[in-house]
């Protein structure tokens, strides 16, 4: 029987008892041994937590587009539709971007400024992100290989959201549950997010025994033996 009535207070027993490495953990014996998203995806602050529902935004390289004649009018709109898929974030949920290269910042203060007025619980990018002092000030999770301040605008264009993307070969789909820390980031699929947590939680709380009676001078071996962590 889940401990959680719904998604806030399922939110709130995985900020103050779970991390990611439980987590994954228990996705590994379940199976699911692909979870984490690349390990160049960090915090902007170690400190940083972000937990909520996936809203997965499709990103695509461009060049000059604003001045071509393709056939495709959307690619003639400045950041595509990033501002339409910003709008539309919902209180709990995390921006999760993918489908560029690496070359730019697919995330800024303003974008994050934007994101608290929706009450979302952070951004999650396959790529950079800037304005890092301006985030900070914030205190916005965000999640992204690192300051630098080279900007999408003439380079990337949002051309989808709210569609399954993949991000370093896992497949996050809208409304997955995305668990981030120091340690990474991992995507729990819905349809197994109840099993998940559940086990994810009774794994952490014999965590904390175990951690308490190897303090107390118990043996690894015997620790393992009789708990089956470690």
């Amino acid at each position: 029987m889940k401990e959680w009535k719904d998604d806030k207070a399922l939110i709130k027993l995985i900020k103050e008892e779970l991390y990611t490495a439980v987590v994954g953990d228990i996705m590994d014996k379940m199976g699911y041994t692909h979870q984490f998203l690349p390990p160049q995806i960090r915090p902007l602050r170690n400190d940083m937590l972000v937990v909520g529902r996936a809203m997965p935004v499709l990103e695509a390289d461009v060049y000059d587009n604003l001045e071509s004649h393709g056939a495709n009018p959307l690619l003639k709109r400045s950041f595509g539709l990033m501002l339409e898929a910003l709008d539309d974030l919902k209180e709990n949920e995390v921006y999760i971007c993918s489908g560029s290269s690496p070359n730019y910042a697919l995330w800024g203060e303003l974008m994050s400024a934007r994101a608290m007025q929706c009450k979302a619980a952070g951004a999650v990018v396959n790529g950079y992100s800037r304005d890092t002092k301006g985030i900070l000030a914030l205190d916005f999770p965000c999640f992204s290989y690192g300051p630098y301040a080279q900007d999408q605008a003439p380079r990337g264009k949002v051309i989808d959201y709210r569609v399954p993307i993949e991000v370093g070969g896992v497949v996050v789909n809208d409304g997955d549950m995305l668990v981030g820390d120091i340690d990474g980031v991992c995507v729990v699929p819905q349809k197994i997010e109840e099993e998940v947590f559940t086990r994810a939680l009774e794994k952490a709380r014999g965590e904390r025994i175990v951690l308490r009676k190897i303090q107390e001078g118990m043996r690894a071996r015997d620790a393992f033996d009789k708990f089956g962590i470690m």
